[in-house]
């Protein structure tokens, strides 16, 4: 591997040379934003889960098998409010948006934690193939239907005593009567909507319009819990085109396909200063943009209104 100047260089230039880019975001890269699901940020925010629970991390939690629904949206709502709605866009993916305007882009993300909308991507532009903290289902997927949570989340925050939500807060499918659930790939019923097939066939669109031509794939923090969605697609699409740059900033896994050893940059260094040293390198090629985001991707989202029910 070469010096990190040299390669920090390298990509600056393949950055600098390209005509349009593609983001893949993984969970390391909203761990290197500062998003990190164990250590203080989960202690500080979850002491009561913690005591009463004996819960070990935001992403172990996720799978804890809570004996009540009133149990187990006391402890969802506070894990929603505090990925979706309480963090701030962060730093690294403010950098990203402002390195990414030099060029035509688009972004697949297995994140689900809004954080691209908020520092700045338009909708049309991301594809969160794995769903979105702010959003509810039906948990037996009976229809395509997603509901914007914000306002539930936020009463039921309001309203829980000794880690639980009174029942009447409890979601209810208004179709089908059963349970809900967080719009995350956990299961068979996961919910596609329409909006999801939209921003599958922009992302599609994408890579025909920028196949053979000089593109850099940006890859960060994608390891291999789901590799076939970011990591071995970004290898192919690489592999298949020479005028294609492959950058990848993994501490764990940076290693790639030997055949595309020579169109592969890879780093272990921190991803976040390497993002806002790519940014400064492309500053001069970089036109200015404003600023603007959505809470979600359809300003008419369906809202789960059980205060009413």
């Amino acid at each position: 591997m070469l010096e990190y100047k040299d390669r920090l260089q390298r990509a600056a230039d393949a950055i600098k040379n390209a005509d349009f880019i593609l983001i893949g975001g993984g969970a390391g890269l909203s761990d290197a934003a500062g998003l990190h699901y164990s250590g203080n940020r989960f202690t500080d925010n979850f002491t009561d889960f913690i005591e009463k629970y004996g819960l070990e991390d935001l992403y172990t939690s996720s799978f804890y098998p809570f004996k009540t629904q009133e149990e187990r949206w006391g402890y969802w709502a506070k894990h929603i409010s505090l990925n979706r709605y309480d963090t701030p866009a962060a730093e690294l993916y403010k950098d990203l948006f402002r390195l990414a305007q030099s060029k035509e882009y688009f972004v697949i993300t297995t994140n689900v934690e809004h954080q691209f909308i908020k520092a700045g991507f338009p909708v049309e532009k991301v594809f969160a193939v794995q769903g979105d903290y702010g959003l509810f289902q039906c948990e037996r997927g009976c229809h395509n239907t997603l509901y914007d949570n914000a306002e539930l989340v936020k009463v039921m925050i309001a309203h829980t005593r000794d880690c639980m939500i009174p029942a009447f807060l409890v979601p209810k499918c208004p179709v089908c009567g059963g349970e809900m659930d967080t719009n995350l790939r956990h299961s068979n019923d996961f919910v596609q909507d329409e909006n999801w097939y939209a921003a599958e066939s922009r992302y599609e669109n994408f890579l025909k319009t920028s196949k053979g031509k000089r593109i850099v794939y940006l890859e960060l923090g994608v390891g291999f819990n789901t590799p076939g969605i970011i990591r071995i697609p970004f290898e192919q699409l690489c592999c298949q085109n020479k005028n294609a740059m492959l950058i990848r900033i993994n501490r764990d896994y940076p290693d790639g396909a030997k055949e595309n050893a020579a169109g592969t940059i890879a780093f272990t260094e921190d991803m976040a200063q390497i993002i806002k040293a790519l940014c400064q390198k492309d500053s001069k090629q970089a036109r200015p943009v404003s600023i603007k985001s959505k809470s979600n991707g359809d300003e008419n989202m369906n809202r789960l209104n059980v205060l009413d029910a």
